[in-house]
């Protein structure tokens, strides 16, 4: 198995954005990712929240209540648990070899871009 991630997909409005959803679905078609679960997730303008049950049970309440907190009024988020497929014959031959993460850190498009050199 690849490396598993937790999503906090976040869009302006009351619903999630439509275009987010054909990428995603190439990436799953393609073997690149797998979804382990999915919930949608709206807050009002007041504050409140309401999430859409996930089909798999994976992503539970306390993960929806964090990710209602990073939302503000009248957004919604699309809430996902996705195994990194690509890397699953890497992580096995990882592994294999009793390797250990030492690090492992994501950055965030708005905070700069690699230099690709």
């Amino acid at each position: 198995m690849g490396p598993v991630e937790f999503l906090v997909l976040a869009f302006p409005g009351g619903r999630v954005g439509a275009a987010v959803l054909g990428p995603l679905e190439g990436l799953r078609q393609a073997g690149g990712v797998r979804v382990l679960d999915a919930r949608e997730l709206r807050r009002d303008a007041d504050g409140a929240a309401r999430a859409e049950p996930g089909e798999a049970g994976l992503i539970t309440d306390e993960d929806v209540e964090s990710a209602r907190e990073l939302l503000g009024p009248e957004e919604s988020a699309l809430l996902l648990l996705v195994e990194h497929a690509w890397a699953a014959e890497l992580t096995a031959a990882f592994e294999a070899e009793r390797g250990r993460v030492a690090a492992s850190v994501r950055i965030a498009p708005e905070e700069g871009e690699l230099d690709a050199r």
